[in-house]
């Protein structure tokens, strides 16, 4: 495998830094980590922004949160006998194998593939339209929620209530697997829908009893 190189300097001279500090004065807690298996409270679905960094805005350590990324934090509808399903593999084993109690779904500002949806939808982005594009036909799950901001003229406004829709859209599709709906309906399991603005900092959480985003 020829194709495969080796690690940038720079990152191996994190990792060095990183054994010799963090993980030297933890290696305790590494240890329990993997003699006493993984049990996380709660899966984070976020986008794949190098931006959205989960475990430092809730300040999470290693063995709390089980993660799944992707572009634009989406949740596709449950559709066995397909070929590749990550995300919906990353709930299955997070709800039916680590039975976490929350299950979050984490939007953000700024979302390049929210603005490559509102893109698709103006016409503007015919290299997503291809049937070859990955993004483009991942960015179909959230193109239906584009109707509900179609009127807003302010293009900064209209990308951020897409970027919450695509959060709606993701908690909908997860009532969608048998699993997930079984395990709320119990009360083993807890849906959260959250938006962060980067800039400030900001959390927003999902009411469905005000059915909005409010600060929290």
């Amino acid at each position: 495998m020829e194709f495969a190189r080796p690690l940038p300097s720079y990152l191996v001279q994190r990792y060095h830094g990183w054994k010799a500090t963090t993980f030297e004065a933890n290696k305790v807690w590494y240890r329990r980590l993997v003699t006493e298996g993984q049990h996380p409270r709660a899966m984070v679905i976020s986008c794949c922004d190098s931006r959205v960094h989960v475990t430092s805005i809730f300040g999470a350590d290693q063995g709390e949160f089980f993660i799944h990324r992707n572009i634009a934090n989406l949740v596709p509808p449950c559709e066995p006998g397909g070929n590749h399903h990550g995300t919906s593999a990353a709930v299955e084993y997070a709800v039916t194998v680590l039975k976490v109690a929350h299950l979050i779904v984490l939007g953000h500002s700024q979302c390049g593939g929210v603005q490559g949806c509102i893109d698709m939808c103006k016409g503007k982005a015919p290299q997503l339209e291809e049937r070859g594009s990955f993004v483009g036909r991942w960015m179909d799950i959230l193109k239906p929620r584009y109707e509900t901001v179609a009127d807003i003229e302010d293009a900064g406004r209209q990308a951020q209530q897409l970027e919450k829709q695509a959060v709606l859209a993701s908690l909908e599709n997860l009532m969608t697997f048998p699993f997930v709906a079984s395990e709320v309906a119990e009360g083993g399991l807890s849906l959260h829908g959250l938006w962060t603005d980067i800039g400030v900092g900001g959390l927003e959480g999902y009411d469905s009893a005000q059915k909005k985003f409010v600060p929290i």
